[in-house]
C-alpha cells in the first residue's frame, strides 16, 4: 500500500478510469476532504484516492453555520492550493450553492474550477432533475460526481441535517434518481447520511462507484471531512465519523490508518451507520 513520504515509491496518478476499475475489482475507494496545500500533501501521501475540496470549507475553514455562503472564487482558491500538492489523488471540487442553476452557468463555473483551480472532477448536489446539468457537463468533457441523500445546500429546505431515504418510497426514489444521474453521464456518486442498506443497494445497482459518508460499509468507498477524522472539529463529532488520532499519534499516521481502514473495510462499522 502506498503510504507516502519522499523516500517511498510514487504511484501513478489516480484517474476516473482507475476509480471505476477499483469498483469492478471489488476494492474500496478512500477519499478525504482537503482545503490547503500542507494538509493536501499529507492526505495525498497517505494514499488517498480522491481529495475533495468541499464547500464544507465554509463551515470548517471559515466558521460559517452552513455551506451556502461559499463562492466559486473561494472554491477555486482552495482547489488551486490542493492541486499544487497533488501527486496521486484525483482532485474533486464542489460546485457551490447556486453555481449551476442552468446548463450554461454550470458549464462556465465548472470550466473555471478546472482551468483556474486545477480540479479534475466537479461535484454537484441534486436529484434526477439535475440530470440535464450532468449531461451538459459530461458532454463537454467534465467529469462529474453527483451527490444524493443529505444535501447540505438544501439545509433550509429540508429543515436541518437529517438522515434521508429512511422509508421505502424515498429509498426507491433515490435509486431512480441515481440511475438517472448515471445515465446522464455521472462518473461517481456520493451519498450522505442514508441507511446502510440503501447505500449497499445503490452500490449494487450502479455501474459507477458509490462513495458514502454516513451511508454504511456496503458502498464502494468512503469519504470524511479531514478535520472530523483527526478529531479537531469543534463540538460533537458526527456519528458517521471516527477519530483516528488517539491510536495513531500523528497526523500522517492517522491519515494512513484511515485509508487502510477503508481499504480493508473495518471502517465504517455499525456504530458509524444508520
Amino acid at each position: 500500500m502506498y503510504a507516502g513520504g519522499a523516500e517511498k515509491k510514487r504511484e501513478r496518478p489516480m484517474t476516473v478510469a482507475r476509480l471505476h476499475a477499483i469498483k469492478r475489482e471489488g476494492g474500496a475507494i478512500a477519499c478525504l476532504t482537503a482545503y490547503d496545500y500542507s494538509m493536501a500533501r499529507a492526505v495525498d501521501a497517505a494514499g488517498t484516492d480522491v481529495m475533495l475540496v468541499g464547500d464544507s470549507l465554509g463551515m470548517v475553514m471559515q466558521g460559517r453555520e452552513t455551506t451556502l455562503p461559499v463562492t466559486v472564487d473561494e472554491i477555486i482558491y482552495h482547489t488551486r492550493c490542493v492541486a499544487a500538492a497533488r501527486q496521486r489523488a484525483l482532485v474533486m471540487a464542489d460546485m457551490p450553492f447556486m453555481s449551476y442553476p442552468d446548463a450554461a452557468t454550470a458549464l462556465a463555473n465548472a470550466g473555471r474550477l478546472m482551468k483556474e483551480g486545477g480540479a479534475q472532477m466537479v461535484k454537484l448536489e441534486g436529484a434526477g432533475d439535475q440530470a440535464h446539468i450532468v449531461a451538459a457537463l459530461a458532454a463537454a468533457g467534465v467529469p462529474v460526481c453527483a451527490h444524493l441523500g443529505l444535501q447540505p445546500q438544501l439545509v433550509h429546505k429540508i429543515g436541518g441535517y437529517r438522515v434521508q431515504g429512511r422509508d421505502a418510497e424515498d429509498a426507491d426514489a433515490m435509486v431512480e434518481d441515481a440511475l438517472a444521474l448515471e445515465r446522464a453521464g455521472a462518473d461517481l456518486l456520493l451519498v450522505e447520511c442514508i441507511p446502510a442498506a440503501l447505500g449497499k443497494r445503490l452500490a449494487r445497482r450502479l455501474r459507477i462507484p458509490v462513495v458514502g459518508i454516513g451511508a454504511g460499509a456496503g458502498c464502494d468507498g468512503q469519504i470524511l471531512v479531514v478535520q472530523d477524522m483527526l478529531g479537531i472539529t469543534p463540538g460533537r463529532p458526527p456519528r458517521f465519523s471516527r477519530d483516528f488520532m488517539p491510536d495513531a499519534g500523528s497526523i500522517p499516521a492517522a491519515l494512513e490508518a484511515y485509508v487502510e481502514a477503508v481499504r480493508v473495510r473495518t471502517f465504517p462499522g455499525e456504530e458509524h451507520s444508520f
